[in-house]
């Protein structure tokens, strides 16, 4: 093969422009291009960690503002729940005074009724002790023939039915 044979010849040129080229190539990359990069690699982790930072100070205030609006919400139910319980309170004086007032009304209607009842009651005895007499006198005169008289009839009436 000629290629072998050749690179006896050729073999320090080689390693020469092989020197050449990758001192130009280190030169231009390794002094020019990298720094750039890592200066840019070090730029995003510099604007990475601040913004981390923000993220973690906005996060913080956050919190803090989560456990105020908390708190105030928590008093603010306290609050509320105070203002019912009173509410609820006054709602049941005002009913016990409404309860209290409807009773004292049905017990004097039930007194009046009782009264009008008793009265009612006294009356239709009252009418009853007449018809028992009237009947008495009519019974006597038609069975017996004789006429007795409405006050003996009324006591006779009255003895029998305090019996009876």
């Amino acid at each position: 093969m000629p290629q072998i044979a050749q690179l006896a010849e050729t073999y320090s040129s080689q390693i020469f422009w092989l020197l050449v080229f990758f001192g130009i190539t280190f030169f231009f990359i390794g002094r020019g291009m990298v720094p750039k990069v890592m200066e840019t690699v070090a730029q995003r982790d510099t604007q990475i960690a601040s913004d981390l930072a923000a993220a973690e100070a906005a996060r913080a205030k956050a919190d803090e503002e989560e456990e105020a609006w908390r708190v105030r919400e928590n008093e603010n139910r306290a609050k509320a729940q105070a203002i019912v319980a009173e509410a609820k309170a006054e709602a049941a004086a005002k009913s016990e005074k409404k309860i209290a007032a409807a009773q004292k009304r049905l017990d004097t209607k039930l007194a009046k009724a009782e009264a009008e009842i008793a009265e009612a009651r006294k009356s239709a005895l009252a009418e009853v002790e007449d018809v028992a007499v009237e009947a008495a006198q009519d019974i006597v005169q038609r069975l017996a023939g004789v006429k007795v008289a409405k006050p003996a009839a009324k006591s006779a009436v009255k003895e029998a039915m305090a019996n009876g």
